[in-house]
């Protein structure tokens, strides 16, 4: 006697699950795919990262040698003056006085354009100089002498200012001749130089004209 198989129904639950099946292989197969081209992306972006941080160092590098050519350009110039295809180098530059072993230059700004104490001394900062640390009795008197009195009890900043309810100096030295300045130290407070009068306490917030100083090259 002979049994006939009776042939396996499909079902629709049965060709669902086939079609899903299929569709989450094609899914996982594209998925790790893209995953391959988002790592090859990655790789890439990393090494257009690393390229651009060595081509940002190498503009760094051409501006700061362009900038120390400039300031060093500037400086030749500004000391060594060309004057009929020749040079001639002196201690300070145009516009400053040269005394003893420093440089001053005497700030006698418009009105308009006097400044405080502290936007005196970045000025001075940006002309690489400080408002002056007076050493001794000789420069005060040279330092007195370029403070021309004006308006009353005007005159000029000075690199000394209160610091701790003390007269400090800009390298941090206290005042040690306290004839120099009859005021008291009062907080908020920095001295001005006025011809003939000494220095004098005023509100460091006033505005007044100012005097820089730095060292004179040794030529």
């Amino acid at each position: 006697v002979k049994v006939k198989h009776k042939a396996t129904e499909q079902t629709p639950d049965t060709n669902n699950s086939i079609l899903l099946e299929k569709q989450v292989m094609n899914l996982t197969a594209e998925n790790h795919s893209l995953r391959e081209k988002n790592e090859q992306l990655e790789a890439q972006n990393k090494g257009l990262e690393t390229e651009k941080e060595n081509l940002t160092e190498q503009i760094r590098d051409i501006s700061w040698n362009n900038l120390n050519i400039s300031r060093s350009q500037w400086s030749i110039d500004a000391y060594c003056p060309k004057e009929n295809n020749k040079r001639t180098c002196k201690p300070c530059q145009n516009g400053w006085d040269h005394v003893e072993s420093s440089c001053y230059a005497v700030n006698d700004a418009k009105r308009e354009e006097w400044k405080t104490w502290e936007e005196a001394q970045e000025n001075c900062r940006e002309k690489s100089s400080d408002l002056p640390v007076v050493i001794n009795e000789e420069e005060k008197k040279n330092v007195s002498e370029k403070s021309w009195k004006y308006d009353g009890n005007k005159g000029y900043w000075i690199g000394l200012r209160v610091k701790d309810g003390k007269w400090k100096w800009l390298d941090g030295r206290n005042l040690t001749n306290s004839s120099w300045i009859d005021q008291l130290p009062s907080d908020g407070h920095c001295a001005i130089s006025v011809q003939n009068e000494g220095f004098k306490s005023v509100n460091c917030n006033e505005k007044n004209r100012w005097i820089c100083k730095k060292k004179a090259v040794v030529v």
